[in-house]
């Protein structure tokens, strides 16, 4: 097993309905998962969709009080669907309250049908996903910024406090086809394969993206290829499946996602599938559990101490 690739690990954010969230619960799996040595906690975002979520940038503004040194990270918010400068702000907030833990990632989304639902036309995703992310970058980086796009234009705006990190917060793309790739090459400083993508799935997306950095002559050497992973650690192998399943039907509305992207089973067959990843190029890798979050956090400890 690679000892040296950092190992992220997923907040316990979704809570099924019918089930408050338990913000004690929050605190002590990142407090537990800081204190061993788990390298960033990560958020999802899902405003309007299937299940119940916590909102990302709160929770993370949560969890910046009650941690110290772990990275904190989204994945992803959906950037067409976002007000750039308003959110610009948010994460230069939440950036200041952790001292410069913050990474954000960011992606096109699947689609234009929430679009009415946000006040937003449709189409011209790609346009308004550069757009958002050249605004948002600006704020960060000038004291008065500029920007003359086809959707947001002004002079001279002043946007403070900065964010801890100058000149930008790192931002990571989440992408699959080739042009979003292409893009993440050109604009991202790190790229994340999506929970929701298999392992062969990931293995292609990372020579695509490692093809086209070269093709930029960019150094995959200083860029992130993380992966976001859905597991279970649990010798019941029946038991483990069915409660993936519950997850996947109550997150993505299909309970069959399971068999295609997650990673359940004993630690020894955990450890080696996360391992596979590694060895497809992941120089980060982030786990998502799903049930009995501080009992995985044990169990998945060993990875995170070699």
């Amino acid at each position: 097993m690679n000892g040296t690739v950092p190992i992220g690990i997923g907040l316990p954010q979704v809570f099924p309905e019918g089930r408050n969230s338990d913000l004690a619960e929050i605190a002590t799996f990142a407090q537990k998962a800081e204190e061993t040595g788990f390298e960033s906690l990560w958020a999802l975002e899902q405003i309007a969709d299937q299940g119940s979520m916590l909102e990302p940038i709160s929770l993370l503004s949560f969890v910046s009080a009650v941690t110290q040194q772990v990275r904190l990270g989204t994945s992803v918010f959906v950037l067409p669907q976002r007000n750039p400068i308003q959110l610009a702000k948010s994460l230069s907030t939440l950036d200041l309250l952790n001292n410069g833990r913050t990474v954000v990632g960011v992606g096109i989304g699947h689609g234009d049908d929430l679009n009415s639902a946000f006040g937003l036309p449709r189409g011209r995703r790609i346009r308004r996903f550069n757009e958002n992310l050249a605004v948002m970058r600006a704020l960060w980086a000038d004291e008065n910024a500029s920007f003359d796009g086809d959707f947001y234009k002004f002079k001279n705006l002043r946007m403070s406090p900065k964010p801890q990190q100058r000149p930008s917060i790192p931002i990571w793309f989440g992408a699959r086809s080739q042009p979003a790739l292409t893009r993440t090459a050109k604009l991202a400083d790190g790229w994340m394969g999506a929970g929701s993508s298999s392992v062969s799935e990931f293995g292609e997306h990372i020579k695509l993206l490692k093809n086209a950095l070269d093709d930029l002559d960019r150094d995959p050497t200083n860029f992130i290829f993380s992966k976001r992973i859905y597991l279970a650690i649990d010798t019941n192998q029946n038991r483990a499946e069915q409660r993936m399943k519950a997850f996947f039907a109550h997150t993505y509305g299909d309970p069959e996602m399971a068999h295609q992207v997650a990673i359940w089973g004993s630690q020894e067959t955990v450890f080696e599938r996360i391992n596979e990843i590694i060895e497809l190029g992941a120089n980060h890798v982030l786990a998502h559990f799903v049930f009995d979050f501080n009992e995985h956090l044990d169990a998945l400890a060993p990875l995170v101490k070699q």
